[in-house]
């Protein structure tokens, strides 16, 4: 029996069956797949790990955390003046101290403290935004916090480091989190780490004479501003 031809299994009618039909191309040639484009890769990067894109160092910050160690430590083994850079209760009409003055920190203690919460958060808005983000927030708060200082008159014998820094690469960082979770958007950060750092950095002005509270004050109101606006930017 033909393989086309098959029988009715109720009433052993048969029935013929047609060869299906194949379809030509309309050259008359069979077409072949498409082939397919071999990618290359590029050569992974130090200590980048396949499928994981590499982080880059925080350099900004770094600098600004090598800096103020150096200029302490210098400062401290009189290598160099420090009458001339830090901001002094008689000396207030010199608004360049209220930069220069973040470098210098004349106790231990505040200086590991604000230093460590300086890299922290330097190194997360560096790793979100580029290092220009970093120093805006430093300077801006720094100084910015300093000159609240001299307006509320809240300059000590010596007021110096950058607690108002600090605060502000806090703020800074935080704000999107924040904001995020107003509307709804989770996130794996730690807030309440955050927040116990913000407390610490505002207590240290019971701790430490050279520490404003003006200051701290003036560089958290300006990070939580630049923040607000830095949230609006895509990350890197």
């Amino acid at each position: 029996m033909s393989p086309y031809i098959t029988e009715c299994p109720y009433c052993g009618t048969r029935l013929r069956k047609r060869a299906p039909k194949l379809e030509r191309a309309a050259s008359g040639k069979e077409t072949k797949p498409p082939r397919k484009r071999r990618t290359t890769l590029s050569r992974l990067k130090p200590g980048e790990i396949p499928g994981i894109r590499a982080e880059r160092r925080p350099y900004a910050t770094i600098a600004v955390v090598l800096g103020s160690l150096l200029f302490t430590l210098g400062a401290r083994a009189a290598i160099w003046p420090i009458a001339d850079v830090v901001l002094l209760s008689d000396v207030t009409d010199e608004y360049y101290r209220t930069v220069t003055t973040l470098f210098y920190y004349p106790s231990t203690g505040y200086e590991v403290v604000t230093l460590g919460a300086i890299f922290l958060f330097g190194w997360l808005v560096e790793r979100r935004h580029g290092p220009w983000a970093a120093l805006l927030l430093f300077f801006a708060g720094g100084a910015g916090g300093n000159a609240l200082a001299i307006v509320g008159d809240d300059v000590g014998l010596i007021t110096a480091g950058g607690n108002g820094a600090a605060l502000a690469m806090l703020g800074g960082w935080a704000m999107r989190n924040v904001l995020g979770r107003r509307r709804g958007i989770e996130d794996d950060s730690d807030l309440l780490g955050a927040l116990a750092i913000a407390a610490v950095l505002i207590m240290l002005p019971l701790a430490t004479e050279s520490a404003s509270a003006l200051a701290g004050l003036g560089g958290g109101l300006i990070g939580v501003i630049l923040g607000t606006l830095l949230a609006r930017l895509p990350e890197r």
